[in-house]
């Protein structure tokens, strides 16, 4: 899900394999305008659905510009996934979100076996560490293979303020 241009091809992908192999998750970017309806879709269907709020720079016609907007949509969207989704995984390092996501479990009484947290490897440990301590379930994310250091720089490339996350995070 490294960009539009391969959204819905990813997505047709992953609807064919899940007809025969039903336990996947798929990645899907809140900043995206078209996600409110593909998570109804995916919905529909039992896949389980990865949110996160979306790394790369796309044009403003197909994505929210501004970070209150998406904050906004994720905020939104997690609680659709946390209500009828299958095994959502929400992936965010955003505190305020994850605050968020942890007193509307507690609101609704949906148990910590239904969804479970992501996030990446040696970011907000100290977020991390609260999660688990709380009884929730997290899934850390660490990339690797010949081509980790390539994915990182795409994605500090892509969206600068990556890179200020980043550096911001490591001195936590």
């Amino acid at each position: 899900m490294e960009g539009s241009p391969y959204t819905e091809t990813t997505f047709r992908i992953v609807e064919r394999v899940a007809a025969e192999f039903p336990v996947m998750r798929l990645a899907i970017q809140v900043y995206l305008y078209r996600t409110p309806k593909d998570i109804e879709r995916f919905n529909k269907l039992g896949i389980s659905v990865r949110l996160c709020k979306g790394a790369y720079r796309e044009p403003a016609e197909i994505a929210m510009p501004k970070k209150s907007d998406v904050d906004r949509g994720y905020s939104q969207l997690m609680k659709v996934l946390l209500d009828h989704g299958a095994y959502p995984a929400l992936g965010t390092h955003d505190e305020r979100l994850v605050a968020e996501a942890l007193a509307y479990v507690r609101e609704k009484n949906i148990p910590p076996e239904r969804f479970e947290f992501e996030m990446l490897q040696g970011i907000r440990g100290d977020l991390q560490r609260k999660v688990i301590q709380e009884g929730y379930r997290l899934r850390v994310y660490v990339p690797y293979g010949a081509a980790w250091y390539p994915y990182f720089m795409r994605r500090l490339a892509e969206r600068p303020a990556n890179a200020f996350f980043l550096v911001r995070n490591l001195f936590r």
